[in-house]
């Protein structure tokens, strides 16, 4: 059963590491063209993430290298690998071919410059995420003790996506930022996130989050993290089984068509056991068949997602 997954790390690996790794098969990529094959992973979106400690005036640069190992080093080296820059394209893959995308988890970089935006957007950036943790121009993130909302420009940056037909990710947001993006994006989405009432992660959404969700039709991706998964996860054996139940208490509050998968592979430290790169990803969903029927599992691993285009 192929499957879509809406985040991994590849880019900042490739980066941090100084282009010496190789997406064709590198065991040290959790998710790598041999990986996502075996997977029958058929779309992989590629984030964008820069550490916040690097200064702000070198962020932007660091984006555009990220971009540039994508273009170069997945898409430049690999045919089969096709970039998606409108929506539309996904129904365009061939049976061989695997999908991309870029995603950007944190608008830091561009400072408060729209046009470094718009950049980015016409590169085929298709998520956006305002925050990652810390706060910064644009938003308060999870990580910052205020817990204040968006600012003006955060609001005019989740316009300009409403505009251009881009999701606006929730996944980082302090909870009144959660709030604000529900009320003013016409494409929310939660790209790797949990249930907080199963695992007290403070990235995981509560049940008015999700319920919330549900109502505006948007996805929840679940995150294969064990962090994110059980309480103390980075201290004791997590398996797949104790993922489950977050994809149960999704769907008793309504999700069963609003879940999809976010596994943060690459951006991890500790592995749910039997799911630790992309290659694995089809241990997941032999799981989810053991709970759920053939046509839900589908959803969960990609026609959900299909079907919660923007148009």
């Amino acid at each position: 059963m192929n499957s879509i997954d809406m985040h991994c790390d590849v880019l900042y690996k490739m980066q941090v590491n100084k282009g010496s790794l190789d997406f064709k098969d590198s065991n040290q990529l959790e998710v790598n063209l041999k990986r996502l094959k075996e997977g029958k992973v058929k779309v992989q979106a590629f984030a964008i993430f820069i550490e916040p400690s690097l200064p702000s005036d070198q962020q932007f640069a660091a984006v555009l290298e990220q971009i540039a190992f994508y273009q170069n080093d997945v898409l430049g080296k690999h045919p089969e690998v096709k970039q998606i820059k409108k929506w539309s394209d996904i129904h365009e893959l061939k049976e061989n071919e695997i999908g991309s995308f870029l995603t950007l988890e944190g608008v830091s970089s561009i400072g408060n410059d729209m046009d470094k935006l718009e950049y980015l957007l016409d590169a085929g950036i298709l998520s956006v995420g305002l925050t990652w943790n810390p706060a910064n121009l644009a938003a308060d993130g999870v990580g910052e003790p205020r817990g204040g909302g968006l600012t003006t420009f955060g609001f005019e940056i989740v316009k300009r996506l409403n505009e251009r037909k881009v999701f606006t990710d929730v996944s980082h947001l302090s909870v009144q930022g959660f709030w604000d993006v529900m009320k003013h994006a016409q494409y929310p989405i939660a790209t790797h996130s949990n249930v907080l009432s199963l695992c007290s992660h403070v990235r995981n959404l509560n049940d008015d989050q999700i319920k919330a969700m549900v109502e505006r039709d948007a996805m929840i991706h679940v995150i294969f993290n064990p962090t994110f998964t059980i309480e103390d996860g980075e201290n004791n054996l997590v398996t797949i089984a104790d993922l489950i139940p977050h994809v149960e208490r999704l769907v008793e509050l309504g999700a069963v068509n609003n879940i999809g998968f976010g596994s943060d592979f690459d951006g991890i430290s500790t592995y749910i056991e039997g799911l630790s790169h992309a290659g694995e990803t089809q241990n997941f969903i032999q799981a989810l068949l053991e709970r759920f029927t053939e046509e839900e599992v589908q959803g969960f691993a990609s026609k959900n997602f299909l079907n919660h285009l923007p148009k």
